[in-house]
């Protein structure tokens, strides 16, 4: 299920996203957007660059073409690049070797993952509880914070019970019958729900694939019980990001993404600009414009690619 590529579209993403509108910040917008064919347009009016990593570097395990060259010829500039990616499944050395493999020449300074945001905010548990985390096969939680266990979920189901709280990392092996069973467990015991990637769905080769925020949402509506969001589009990303670019003032920083409700949105709140890519993400395919008036969320600039 919510790993799985499906066929899922644009307009069911956005009507979701939409749907969840008033657990996402709030945030004023440009009252106007400016047009262009990539980044190197905007190059006049941005000094660094907060990049998506889905639908801006790469669309699944695939770089998009050009980005390379375009993250070097920035570079040539003197802008300065940060990375801040939902993508919650990987370690840090993980998530750089992803980016090497891709052609992509970032360090570790310039990378800020949800996951890297959500493990310095976790909340302690009782003496002796662990975290139940939904994760990938194989996920390494060697960088979780300093006497918090985690343990894979989808390996042992009686800490549907036990766990002291729960952490949303990844939806590669996760279904509808987990969310049911989550959904049991939280009104039987109410405990932390954590969710390291606030996302609904991301571009992939194939298709988009349903995300961990999904499923949070969905376990919130049917609990009442509240979530600690992660990742973009909320102010604790943001924060760890900028953090990156000291010295910068916020009105030359402009987040980079191929989504309203994340990027553009979480960038208006943090008091940046934003730039909508429109030809590899969520709207790939699609007048970009309906969206815009609808939802009210105006990027600073719209390009068609990176």
């Amino acid at each position: 299920m919510a790993g799985q590529s499906t066929d899922i579209g644009t307009d069911w993403a956005f009507q979701r996203y939409e749907s969840v509108r008033a657990t996402l910040p709030e945030a004023s917008f440009a009252s106007a957007s400016r047009r262009g064919g990539d980044l190197g347009d905007t190059v006049g009016d941005y000094d660094a660059y907060i990049l998506d990593a889905f639908g801006v570097l790469n669309r699944g395990e695939t770089a998009i073409a050009g980005a390379v060259e375009r993250m070097a010829a920035l570079r040539a500039l003197g802008k300065r690049l940060v990375v801040l990616t939902n993508a919650a499944s990987y370690t840090r050395a993980e998530v750089l070797a992803k980016y090497h493999r891709l052609g992509f020449d970032f360090d570790a300074s310039e990378v800020v993952s949800s996951r890297d945001v959500a493990f310095a905010g976790l909340p302690a548990l009782p003496a002796g509880a662990c975290w139940a985390a939904a994760a990938a096969a194989g996920d390494d939680f060697s960088d979780a914070p300093s006497g918090a266990e985690i343990a894979h979920l989808a390996e042992r189901p009686e800490l549907l019970q036990s766990a002291g709280g729960f952490l949303l990392l990844s939806s590669a092996r996760w279904s509808t019958a987990d969310t049911d069973a989550l959904t049991e467990a939280l009104l039987a015991s109410p405990r932390p729900l954590v969710v390291a990637n606030p996302d609904l769905v991301a571009p992939r080769e194939d298709g988009l694939s349903m995300e961990p925020g999904l499923i949070a949402q969905e376990l919130t509506e049917r609990t009442g019980q509240p979530a600690a969001f992660f990742g973009k589009p909320f102010g604790n990303a943001f924060d760890a990001a900028l953090a990156r670019l000291s010295g910068i003032e916020r009105t030359r920083i402009a987040m980079v993404g191929d989504t309203l409700h994340t990027d553009v949105l979480g960038g208006a709140a943090a008091g940046i600009g934003s730039i909508l890519i429109t030809d590899h993400g969520l709207f790939k395919g699609h007048d970009v414009a309906p969206y815009i008036e609808k939802s009210a969320i105006r990027p600073s600039w719209i390009v068609s690619t990176t």
